[in-house]
This record gives structure tokens, C-alpha cells and sequence, in this order.
């Protein structure tokens, strides 16, 4: 009987240390978590701001944030996707932010929206538009990025920049390089691993160097690392998707690289995929 009150004694004391352990390391973990990110809470909007620790964001406070963003206008708009709209949020003249606009919808968006911000806030990367921070509300979700001066790759081929400026081979090449290494990282080196489904020249952004940035995971699926492939409805931009994707729905890293290699083409010849002369033959860039 003693034995039996001695044992039962030290399960309760292991599961106490257990249970103690347990919270102390909860109460580090948001400390810390809430040390890496700045928090705030508008009581106008109803919203919150959580802005990631960065250089670029010291000087700046919610208040001037949030007004700014309550005045953006369709003048300000610089993009805009199948997930939402991006907008130029200027704060002075030295300062200024890509900010991507996403309604809120069914419930299963939020919950994209919010599995994006988990990965997005830890990828750092040369060769990757970095996620600054984010602002929700009732009505919208906001995706803080830094912006890139020089625009898209597809304004450069397609585009008015193309007018004001050729891209030389040199820059081609660079604009190349850099893109596959973003592709290569978010495919191998996050965790877990990125599938971005819809690799395309307007999701590849020029900083004011040149250098390529990959952009836009508002399409992005998360796969485990134990896993090869996620089965989703199809989405991406028709002429980029790979022929087994757009059949079967299955989304895997290959597909990206399929992506990927139709904007190798898009660079080399200066054409889109679905160019009309393509069209009007019967074919594509890829079988061109």
C-alpha cells in the first residue's frame, strides 16, 4: 500500500513538472514571439497590425499606417490577381510599401491567408519579395510587402517599361539565375516546403538593382516534407500551367519547374504564352 501511495505521489509530482515545463516554455515562446513582431490594435478599424521587426518599419506607427491605407484609391493600384488587388502605399518620400488587398471571404480563405503569414514572416531570402508585415479587419485582410521600384518582369517584356528600357542578355541571364534560385529555395530550403502554382512572369519583381524577386504566394501551398505532391482545384494562369496539373489537379514542384522553364522562353524570345501569333497557328511557346 505504501509502495503504491510512494508511486502514485511521484506520477502526480512528474506530471506537475510536466504541466509547469509546459507553460514556462508557452510564456518564452510568445515572449519571444511577440519581441519579433510589433503588435497594435485600431480601435476605429476594429483591426490589428502586426508588423515584423524590420528596418524599414522603425519609424513608422500604426495610426499613420492605417490612415494612409483608409485613402488608397484605384489611382493607386499597381497589380492585381485572382486573390487580390496591390496598391502603392506611399507615407512620404523616402517611404513607401506594396500593400496586396485581400477581402475577406469564406472561411477557408482566412485560414490561407493565415498559414501564408506563418511562412511568409520567417522566409528571407535575396531573391524573395519579403512579407513586412500584415493588417487585418473585419472587411479585408492587408499583406505588407516591401516594394519593387522597377515593377514585373512581364511590364519589361510586355509592358510600358519596355519602351523606356531594353533588357540586355546580361540582365536577362541575371533576372534568370536569381528567379530559379528563389524557386530552388522555397522548394528545398523552407520548411515545409513552398509549391507556388503559379509561377509567372508578372510574379517575378525587379528591385532597383535588377534583381529578380519571386512574389505572390496568395497561391501557394504548403507540402510536408514527407509528401511529394497536394492534390487542390486547379489554379494558376493558363499558358504557365503544366499539362499534368491542369489534368489531374495534382500540384507538385515539378509542375513549378514546368512553370519556371515557359518563362525561360518568355525571357529568350520576348513573347507571352499566349501570344495571338501562337494562337493563330494552332500552337503555343512551349511547342512553338
Amino acid at each position: 500500500m505504501a509502495n503504491d501511495l510512494g508511486l502514485a505521489f511521484y506520477i502526480t509530482i512528474g506530471s506537475i513538472a510536466f504541466i509547469i515545463s509546459k507553460i514556462i516554455l508557452t510564456v518564452l515562446l510568445y515572449k519571444r514571439w511577440k519581441r519579433k513582431n510589433m503588435i497594435y490594435e485600431d480601435g476605429f478599424s476594429r483591426g490589428k497590425m502586426v508588423m515584423f521587426r524590420s528596418p524599414l518599419l522603425q519609424s513608422l506607427t500604426s495610426d499613420v499606417f492605417l490612415k494612409k491605407t483608409l485613402k488608397l484609391s484605384n489611382k493607386d493600384i499597381i497589380g492585381a490577381g485572382g486573390y487580390g488587388t496591390v496598391y502603392r502605399l506611399t507615407i512620404n518620400e523616402t517611404m513607401a510599401f506594396a500593400v496586396k488587398k485581400l477581402n475577406r471571404g469564406p472561411p477557408d480563405r482566412d485560414t490561407g491567408f493565415e498559414r501564408e503569414l506563418e511562412v511568409m514572416g520567417d522566409i528571407k531570402h535575396r531573391n524573395i519579395v519579403n512579407l513586412l508585415g500584415y493588417c487585418t479587419t473585419p472587411y479585408y485582410n492587408l499583406l505588407i510587402y516591401e516594394l519593387m521600384p522597377n515593377g514585373s518582369l512581364d511590364a519589361f517584356l510586355h509592358g510600358k517599361a519596355r519602351e523606356s528600357k531594353i533588357l540586355d542578355w546580361p540582365t536577362r541571364y541575371k533576372i534568370a539565375v536569381g528567379a530559379a534560385r528563389g524557386v530552388a529555395y522555397l522548394h528545398h530550403d523552407c520548411i515545409p516546403h513552398i509549391i507556388h502554382r503559379d509561377i509567372k512572369s508578372s510574379n517575378i519583381l525587379l528591385d532597383q538593382n535588377m534583381e529578380p524577386r519571386v512574389s505572390d504566394f496568395g497561391l501557394a501551398t504548403l507540402m510536408e516534407p514527407d509528401k511529394t505532391h497536394v492534390s487542390t482545384l486547379v489554379a494558376g494562369t493558363f499558358g504557365y500551367l503544366a499539362p499534368e496539373y491542369f489534368d489531374t489537379g495534382r500540384a507538385t514542384a515539378k509542375g513549378d519547374v514546368y512553370s519556371f522553364g515557359v518563362v525561360l522562353l518568355e525571357l529568350l524570345t520576348g513573347k507571352k504564352p499566349t501570344d495571338e501569333a501562337f494562337l493563330e497557328e494552332g500552337t503555343k511557346l512551349v511547342h512553338g
